[in-house]
Parts: structure tokens; C-alpha cells; sequence
């Protein structure tokens, strides 16, 4: 048991029952293994050429979401919500040059997941400002949208997702919701992710 070094939404302090445990450095410059780094935790100086640094261009505010959003904005089909499903939501798969994912593992496993791709509901933001702000609270990352990826039914709510790029941030730097960032292999996604309604993202990702 452990100490999250982020407080939650209320000021609390949030324990970690289970702490998930960090990969050996080498494994973040290895395309065939399983990279994982923990709240405030050792990484490589850059990957891809792309440094690892807190990323301190972001604010709660959404206007300056919305504008990071609009500098890349993307060509997106319409988003149209089944009937029975009241909520909407937007996430993204950010994927490295090596083809790589990456994944966030919750902190002591919330609503059963493992692990799963970072997302969030919508709370005022449009779908792609969302997509940004979510990846940044889960994984520390600061991404780029480069087009729709795929639109999925989950429990009670209904998601769209992107694929993405880094383009800068630390993922030691998640949010106290996150206890472990994950840099996967395709090949070994469904070894992490046990909710099914993940599946069909890992068939978009397969079917790029």
C-alpha cells in the first residue's frame, strides 16, 4: 500500500492498495516490450526525439483548451448516439513511431479496469478539446489529434476516440485517477485491457 502523490478532487489523500510496479528504463527503447512508469517515476530523457518534460502550458480554463484543440483541428464524421445511451464521452490512443500504445491503469483497478485508453466525459467541452484535456489528466502527455479513429458503445455512455500523437509531457505526471502509465505493443494490448467494450478499439488500431 502507497500514497498517490496527488490529492483527488476533494483535497483527500488516495491510497494505492495494489501499487502497480515500473519497467527497468531499457524497456522504454525496446518496440517489442511492455514500458511502465508509476505517479512521479524515473523515465528516459526523450523517445522518438521527443522529450519527456512536464508539460505547464495547460490550465483548467476551457477557452484555452478549446484554442490548443483548434491550432490542429480535424475533419471528424458526425457523432450520432444510439438510442438508450445518455452519455457522451472522448478519449484517445496515442501511438508512438514504433507503434506502440499507450494505456493507463486506474488506480485500484475503478470500475474493474486493469487498464483501458485514457477518455473522459464530455462537461461543456467539444468532443476533440476533450480528447486533449483527458489524454493530459491520465497520462501526464500532451498530444495531437491526427484523425477519427472510432466511435464506441460502453456501459451507459457513448465514445468517441481519436488517434493521436505525443508531441511532449511526462507521464510520471498523472493524474491521482491514474497509478501506472503503459506504453504497449499492439500484439500485447489484450493482454492489459479485460473490459470488453476496449475490444473494438484494438480492432481500429489493428485495421490502420
Amino acid at each position: 500500500m502507497t500514497h498517490h502523490p496527488r490529492l483527488n478532487n476533494h483535497g483527500q489523500t488516495v491510497v494505492i492498495h495494489s501499487p502497480s510496479q515500473a519497467t527497468p528504463l531499457p524497456t522504454w527503447q525496446d518496440p517489442v516490450a511492455m514500458a511502465c512508469v508509476v505517479p512521479d517515476g524515473p523515465m528516459p530523457e526523450e523517445l522518438h526525439g521527443v522529450p519527456f518534460q512536464r508539460w505547464h502550458a495547460a490550465s483548467a480554463a476551457t477557452q484555452e483548451w478549446e484554442a490548443l484543440a483548434k491550432r490542429h483541428w480535424i475533419e471528424e464524421p458526425a457523432f450520432v448516439v444510439p438510442a438508450g445511451l445518455n452519455r457522451t464521452a472522448a478519449g484517445a490512443v496515442v501511438r508512438e513511431p514504433d507503434g506502440r500504445i499507450w494505456l493507463v491503469a486506474p488506480t485500484n483497478q475503478f470500475a474493474g479496469y486493469q487498464a483501458t485508453f485514457p477518455k473522459g466525459t464530455l462537461d461543456g467541452k467539444s468532443m476533440q478539446a476533450t480528447a486533449l484535456v483527458e489524454v493530459f489528466e491520465e497520462t501526464g502527455l500532451q498530444i495531437r489529434l491526427k484523425r477519427h479513429l472510432v466511435d464506441v458503445p460502453r456501459s451507459g455512455s457513448y465514445t468517441r476516440y481519436y488517434l493521436a500523437e505525443r508531441l511532449g509531457g511526462y507521464p510520471g505526471d498523472m493524474c491521482w485517477e491514474t497509478q501506472a502509465v503503459m506504453l504497449v505493443p499492439v500484439n500485447q494490448l489484450m493482454d492489459h485491457l479485460n473490459n470488453h467494450h476496449d475490444w473494438a478499439i484494438v480492432d481500429a488500431i489493428k485495421a490502420l
